[in-house]
């Protein structure tokens, strides 16, 4: 009988954890090395908790058209994390604004995306004079604690091995017939498996064993979310201001509270590493850089910006101002440099040219899981799972 194919995963937010599961499925033995004591406890659960419908790109056609296409699959694979007890709304600004609502209405027609005339109480809670435009779309939420449940238990079912504590140092290969490659982690622990999936997202160049010419540019920020109690005519809301300079205020499930970003003040830092042009230095950690920013600064309360970002976004939206601040996230948000100019986010797949079995993998959205998933069948030439397979 022939053994099973075998790999690890590094990383354990929803990417590795998805891909954890995905050849599982397929009858693989997978081992999954996580750095956290715990899955899913940065990137995949500091964030907005949108679930994309494709509203959000206006100036990335394709970007939009995926987002459109994933949200149903999610919807159906993921249905107990998805929230929509709420209404979304998207509005459009009279001034700074890289899109009018004209521009918005078409593009959303040719995406082929909802969008309605915002209730007449919920245009009044906008600035007639700061704002053009409201609309209520369809674009849902997700509940990061459910999710992060839901593949655990499926992980366990599986029988996927799980190391937790367990920061990835190097990949290289074994020197032996068939491409096996060597997996070590910082404490000296070794293990061996035919494929390696790098799915450390902020930490992605930083597991030696590819030559520094060869690690993907990228772009790294310092991101803050913030966690509100809003008052009580925005607490069924969610509001997203577009296209510039503006903010997002959305349910966050996980924590039964909204979070409060702005494009002006979330992003406290920004760096790039990685690529040609940074090919002669070995870059820093983010992780690391994050960790000495907050402490220099006294802490995540020390850096917070929120009073900022809600003096801003209240200019739009007034009742804004009554909010209650309950705490703030911070976290390395990481993106292919490419995406500067239409705000897109692709999908960073890379298969490494010394080590073909080491795949790194970059997602700019979590319902890009399923593009993901697709590459993969692909480049291992397997046969998809079907929806019904994967929940």
């Amino acid at each position: 009988m022939k053994s099973p194919r075998t790999a690890i995963i590094v990383g354990g937010g929803f990417y590795g954890c998805s891909i954890a599961v995905h050849l599982a499925q397929k009858g693989w033995r997978v081992s999954l090395f996580e750095r956290e004591p715990d899955l899913m406890t940065r990137a995949s659960f500091v964030n907005q908790a949108r679930l994309h419908n494709g509203y959000h790109y206006p100036r990335s056609f394709q970007t939009a058209i995926r987002s459109r296409a994933n949200l149903p699959v999610f919807r159906d694979i993921y249905a107990a994390a998805v929230q929509e007890n709420f209404r979304a709304l998207y509005a459009i600004s009279h001034f700074d604004s890289k899109v009018n609502a004209q521009h918005f209405q078409r593009f959303c027609q040719a995406v082929g995306i909802p969008l309605r005339p915002a209730r007449k109480s919920d245009r009044a809670l906008f600035s007639p004079q700061l704002v053009q435009a409201v609309y209520e779309v369809d674009e849902p939420t997700f509940d990061a604690k459910i999710l992060r449940d839901g593949l655990i238990s499926q992980i366990t079912k599986l029988g996927v091995s799980l190391h937790m504590n367990a920061a990835v140092a190097a990949v290289e290969p074994t020197g032996l017939p068939g491409q096996e490659l060597i997996v070590r982690t910082t404490d000296g622990a070794i293990a061996e498996a035919d494929w390696v999936f790098n799915c450390t997202y902020a930490a992605l160049n930083h597991i030696d064993g590819r030559a520094v010419a060869q690690r993907p540019p990228l772009r790294h920020q310092i991101a803050e979310i913030a966690l509100l109690e809003p008052p009580e005519p925005l607490a069924n809301l969610g509001v997203t201001l577009m296209d510039g300079p503006f903010f997002s205020l959305l349910p966050f499930p996980a924590r039964k509270l909204h979070s409060l970003t702005h494009v002006r003040y979330t992003h406290h830092l920004a760096w790039t590493e990685g690529g040609a042009v940074h090919a002669t230095r070995e870059p820093r950690n983010p992780l690391k850089i994050l960790s000495e920013y907050l402490e220099s600064g006294g802490g995540r309360a020390g850096r917070s910006r929120v009073a900022w970002m809600i003096r801003d976004a209240q200019r739009y939206l007034p009742a804004l101002a009554n909010a209650k601040i309950v705490d703030t996230l911070f976290d390395i948000k990481t993106l292919v440099t490419e995406t500067q100019i239409d705000d897109a986010r692709p999908i960073y797949f890379h298969r490494d040219g010394k080590m073909p079995g080491l795949i790194s993998i970059l997602g700019g959205k979590i319902d890009n899981i399923f593009d993901i998933l697709t590459f993969i069948d692909s480049t291992l030439e397997l046969q998809p799972a079907s929806a019904s397979a994967r929940s």
